[in-house]
């Protein structure tokens, strides 16, 4: 049997389970591969914007199935809500066993204040024009798709993977700024409030860099998503680190045997229905 590493906390964000774009596979063996206390799902993490009952494939319902299961063995899972799934937002305040949906998130870990949030509030764009960032969605989602063809064809010719919609972030002036400012404006306000760090997603762009103004210092970290960049925040032994499923080394974990098999009317059973054994645990 596989050892899984031990995390204290994780931290995950812009899953988009329900969307072409999502990579539910690779989130699936990552989340087989660790033993966290702490699992903090910061943000869109199921697209209800883009719900559509003609697609939610069995390894979207298996991602579930795995969250369900870290809590019902005592891991402590807290859902933040994004824009994506906002429609959460009315369930905010709740806890059911082990799992809790909340808007913000504030933890001390070794004496050092976190806060945690999905990043959507400091996103003009979404507050002003909604619908305008909707039909964004849609066009991403399609750009990611045929990002997916070509990077299959660039396999099969023995090169690397490209991302197009990388190139375009980082070639159109207009969107680097956005990122820049969108950064700027959340670590001026940690500072202010006096976070040790801040932790968020939206943007799709993993990071982790210390940030500064005339007022303070503080540590900004994006959990970046797994539509593109397949990457996860890690604490552990006092430290953050970006997980990139591309490069660090990983065990091949897959499936946990009890759901490979498993048909689809049989995951939405087992993620619907408690399983009595654990609950006496």
């Amino acid at each position: 049997m596989k050892t899984k590493r031990k995390v204290e906390v994780v931290v995950i964000s812009d899953v988009h389970l329900g969307t072409y774009g999502c990579n539910a596979k690779q989130l699936l063996t990552y989340l087989n591969s660790i033993n966290p206390k702490k699992l903090v799902l910061n943000g869109d993490i199921v697209d209800i914007w883009q719900f559509s009952k003609r697609y939610f494939p069995k390894s979207h319902l298996k991602v579930i199935k795995k969250i369900m299961d870290f809590a019902a063995d005592g891991v402590e899972v807290v859902y933040i809500t994004g824009n994506h799934d906002e429609m959460l937002r009315k369930f905010s305040g709740t806890t059911i066993g082990n799992i809790s949906i909340v808007d913000k998130l504030v933890l001390d870990l070794d004496g050092k204040k976190g806060w945690f949030f999905h990043g959507d509030v400091f996103d003009i764009s979404i507050q002003n024009a909604k619908w305008l960032a909707k039909l964004g969605g849609y066009g991403y989602d399609v750009l990611i798709l045929l990002n997916r063809l070509i990077n299959w064809m660039l396999t099969k010719l023995g090169k690397e993977r490209y991302s197009l919609s990388k190139k375009i972030k980082n070639s159109v002036k207009g969107a680097v700024k956005f990122i820049n400012n969108y950064e700027t404006v959340i670590t001026d306000v940690a500072i202010d409030n006096g976070y040790d760090y801040v932790v968020c997603g939206h943007i799709h762009q993993p990071k982790m860099e210390i940030r500064e103004n005339k007022y303070g210092t503080t540590m900004y970290l994006n959990s970046g998503d797994w539509v593109e960049n397949f990457t996860a925040l890690e604490y552990q032994f006092k430290r953050w680190k970006i997980y990139n499923y591309h490069n660090d080394k990983l065990s091949p974990f897959f499936a946990d045997e009890d759901v490979k098999d498993m048909e689809i009317k049989d995951l939405i059973a087992a993620i619907t229905i408690v399983d009595k054994s654990r609950k006496t645990k």
